[in-house]
């Protein structure tokens, strides 16, 4: 099992910025072979895909939606196991709860990934 613990939600401005975390623990963690992924769901709608990042090459791809304003990453000189979600220029239609996943396989597809996060909710609001 793999376990995944998201912190950093909150209420923000329009225009403001965020920063998500996602801590992973449990046996079956191999960093070396783990995909991390973002996604996110608004009221009434379903999960999408955020971004994702290979841990062990450090590659990353994002939804169009948020291209250019959020970066995924991983900063092991502070904290193993710990991918982040930088938000900034934050628009109204960003909010939702926000969850941090884990698979294999480099994809977008939610199905793909068997471990998630309990989520963490992010407001944009004036």
């Amino acid at each position: 099992q793999v376990q995944l613990v998201e912190s950093g939600g909150g209420l923000v401005q329009p225009g403001g910025s965020l920063k998500l975390s996602c801590t992973a623990s449990g046996r079956a963690f191999a960093v070396n072979s783990i995909v991390m992924g973002w996604f996110r769901q608004a009221p009434g709608k379903e999960r999408e895909f955020v971004a994702r990042l290979t841990w062990s090459g450090g590659i990353t791809e994002y939804a169009d939606s948020v291209k250019g304003r959020f970066t995924i990453f991983r900063d092991n000189a502070k904290k193993k196991d710990t991918v982040y979600l930088q938000m900034n220029n934050l628009k109204p239609e960003d909010a939702a709860v926000y969850y941090c996943a884990s698979g294999y396989t480099t994809t977008k597809r939610r199905s793909d990934y068997p471990y998630w996060g309990q989520g963490t909710q992010v407001t944009v609001s004036s």
